[in-house]
């Protein structure tokens, strides 16, 4: 039966989102592509008719996931909580119990460095943005000043969430992520205190 150009891209979303997923739950050498075509329901045969190689996928995956994941959805409904919503969600036992659908620069950050350049780039991309995102809850008085106050917190969170997976003691782990949760959560107040200083509004 010939597929409609709908089912088509209906089947390219799909895979697009298993492998997502997939990846940042295995890595990108721990799930081959039969396997991510086996979870999105299809045939490993129609692969090549989407994609003209599993590295093609991965760059596309990735930039899925930094379009779409838990810092996107995070700032976007943390205009109200601010900053300290943000590191709270991604500080939690829950997000550290849940890679396949976490942070992908978390999950899946050490694998990057050895991808082929779309992979590396693409990530790239999706991580400027995320950065600009995080850059109105930070403090400072200039626009590159709290643009490098975003760069350290997340390095900062990012670093906290991996440890936290990381190591095979359950107190060591909750404490990684309270200690981090502390550090970075007093941003808030600062910010707070930079902002009432300033023009009413401005989150440049």
């Amino acid at each position: 039966m010939r597929v409609t150009r709908e089912q088509a891209a209906a089947n390219r979303e799909r895979i697009v989102e298993v492998a997502s997923t997939l990846f940042r739950k295995h890595g990108f050498d721990g799930i081959g592509v039969a396997d991510i075509m086996k979870a999105a329901g299809l045939t490993h045969g129609g692969f090549y008719g989407h994609f003209e190689s599993k590295d093609d996928l991965a760059a596309e995956a990735c930039a899925r996931a930094l379009s779409r994941e838990w810092w996107k959805e995070a700032i976007a409904s943390s205009t109200a909580g601010g900053l300290e919503t943000i590191v709270r969600g991604y500080l939690s036992p829950q997000h550290r119990s849940n890679r396949a659908r976490g942070c992908l620069i978390a999950a899946v950050g050490s694998d990057i460095v050895r991808q082929p350049r779309a992979v590396r780039r693409a990530v790239t991309k999706g991580f400027q943005s995320l950065i600009e995102g995080l850059r109105g809850f930070m403090p400072g008085r200039s626009p590159a000043a709290r643009r490098k106050q975003a760069l350290a917190t997340m390095a900062g969170l990012v670093g906290a969430l991996i440890l936290s997976r990381a190591v095979d003691d359950s107190m060591l782990s909750d404490e990684i992520l309270e200690a981090a949760t502390t550090t970075f959560s007093r941003l808030q107040s600062e910010a707070s205190c930079v902002q009432s200083t300033d023009e009413p509004g401005r989150r440049g």
